[in-house]
């Protein structure tokens, strides 16, 4: 591991903590312009993200009406009822964005995947950098108003579903998280910079509590007249 993950994992509580947890659950308000682009009503009521740690898996609750939940793998999207029966289904989740760009509409399980896939990514970060598969290295740090963020580029296996395959993260003076740098390939691959704050300790481990996502230039400077997705977490409780 190289010495600027393994100082941000330990920062963050350490992986000696976090494997000693299987689950992470917490209550998630999430707004932004996204949702209108893909033909989608958001609002803000509050509902349960879970996520498994050491392994691919989440679901949020409430989801499209009360009664409902998604279950999330990269192989397969599913809403299911309180009784277990099946709402809606799709397996190879991933094929289904084929040809979307960022105005392509999106239907209930095209939305439940993003929302799986992307708040396990975030919700792990940055203990499953240190995953098997992972390959990751410095890069040039990024300069916010008086402080240096350290930068490191991780490129993601291809058994891990997420935004893209190579993506990028900066960590403040204090090692705690700051920025996060991808592209959002399921809505035609347009670049996202993701500031993140707030941060709480739960049972020793450091988690960000407040997201906020806008679209990048190239020149890696984030448009923050363009609020992509806000995302604000509460609540969290491992077991």
């Amino acid at each position: 591991m190289i010495p600027l993950l393994a100082n941000a994992i330990e920062a963050h509580g350490g992986l000696r903590r976090w494997n000693a947890h299987k689950r992470l659950t917490a209550t998630i308000v999430t707004g932004g312009d996204l949702w209108a682009l893909k033909g989608l009503d958001q609002d803000q009521d509050p509902r349960t993200m879970r996520i498994d740690l050491h392994r691919e898996c989440a679901s949020v609750e409430p989801f499209g009406k009360p009664g409902q939940r998604t279950e999330f793998s990269p192989e397969r999207i599913a809403i299911i009822a309180t009784d277990g029966h099946i709402v809606a289904e799709r397996k190879n989740p991933r094929a289904s964005f084929a040809r979307h760009d960022m105005r392509t509409h999106w239907d209930p399980l095209h939305r439940a995947y993003f929302n799986g896939y992307a708040l396990w990514t975030y919700m792990t970060t940055p203990f499953l950098l240190a995953a098997d598969g992972f390959d990751v290295r410095e890069i040039a740090p990024w300069q916010e108003g008086p402080e240096v963020w350290r930068g490191l580029r991780a490129s993601f296996p291809a058994g891990i579903a997420s935004h893209s395959s190579e993506q990028d993260f900066y960590f403040g003076p204090d090692m705690l998280i700051r920025r996060h740098d991808y592209r959002v390939e399921v809505a035609g691959n347009f670049p996202a910079t993701q500031y993140v704050s707030d941060p709480v300790s739960v049972d020793g481990i450091t988690t960000p509590a407040r997201r906020r996502i806008y679209l990048r230039d190239e020149d890696l400077t984030p448009m923050l007249d363009t609020l992509m997705v806000s995302i604000d977490l509460s609540d969290f409780r491992f077991d």
